[in-house]
């Protein structure tokens, strides 16, 4: 029988078309959940509910739900972060999964900003602020950010977060994954980051040559999304093991920092 521990919760799931979103969605629709599907374009958010539906037997079509946002476009965000209210405005957990690696150029997006900074981390701001509304206080109600152990190499160049001046790959991607931890610190929702091991997803290069199955990293998502887990605002986990973030995600003075770029940046304040 399967598990029912999330009969009756909604979900919303970024980056859910492969690796460990796609995975984490397939368990916590398995556990009952209604999850809310994001691709970066209807057809591919489409074509993975459809995957989902005909591979796994105990997952009904009306579980599923797909969205779309390109997050190198804030207004795709925007818009995205509506219709979610709009068909589902009681959320019980948001996952923000969606990642790149930052390209070996330095790129700008349309809305101005480095491209790994908007969508591993301004999308997400955004997206987590517009959809504060809809995000329940019930016991159990959170947002789950899936950062990497890497936010511990970053920091953030607050007067050049665009790294114009100096640009290296894996100090952008790392710098994208500080702010996301030092994020989940924000006293507006209850939220925790999770480092959900190094797996074979196509950011596997990053860390390593060989890693677990996306879905070995997902069941450590997945479980921070259950009620039953209970959860400190801002804490960090590698895998299921609350260990302390790096030092800058546990001052006040970055998230406050943090808070008044990020809302600079994508033209949001909360």
């Amino acid at each position: 029988m399967p598990s029912t521990s999330l009969s009756g919760r909604t979900v919303l799931v970024t980056g859910a078309t492969a690796g460990i979103g796609f995975e984490t969605v397939r368990r916590l629709a398995q556990q009952g959940a209604t999850v809310l599907v994001h691709g970066r374009t209807a057809e591919e958010a489409q074509a993975a509910v459809d995957a989902l539906i005909a591979t796994t037997a105990d997952i009904e079509t009306s579980q599923l739900c797909a969205l779309a946002a390109d997050f190198t476009r804030l207004d795709e965000v925007e818009a995205m972060a509506h219709r979610a209210i709009g068909t589902h405005p009681h959320l019980d957990v948001l996952v923000n999964n969606a990642g790149m690696a930052a390209p070996e150029r330095h790129t700008i997006t349309a809305d101005g900003n480095e491209v790994a900074f908007q969508v591993n981390f301004l999308a997400h701001y955004l997206l987590t602020c517009l959809l504060e509304p809809a995000l329940t206080s019930d016991p159990g109600g959170r947002v789950v950010n899936v950062s990497s152990s890497l936010h511990r190499t970053g920091n953030i160049q607050w007067s050049d977060p665009n790294r114009v001046r100096r640009y290296s790959r894996l100090a952008a991607y790392a710098q994208s994954q500080l702010a996301l931890t030092v994020f989940a610190a924000d006293p507006r929702v209850t939220a925790v980051s999770v480092h959900p091991g190094v797996c074979d997803t196509a950011l596997l290069p990053l860390y390593a040559h060989e890693g677990a199955t996306p879905a070995e990293g997902a069941a450590y998502v997945a479980r921070l999304c259950d009620p039953a887990v209970e959860i400190v605002n801002g804490a960090y986990y590698d895998r299921d093991q609350r260990v302390d973030p790096a030092p800058a995600a546990t001052e006040n003075r970055s998230l406050q920092r943090l808070n008044k770029l990020a809302a600079q940046l994508t033209g949001h304040t909360a």
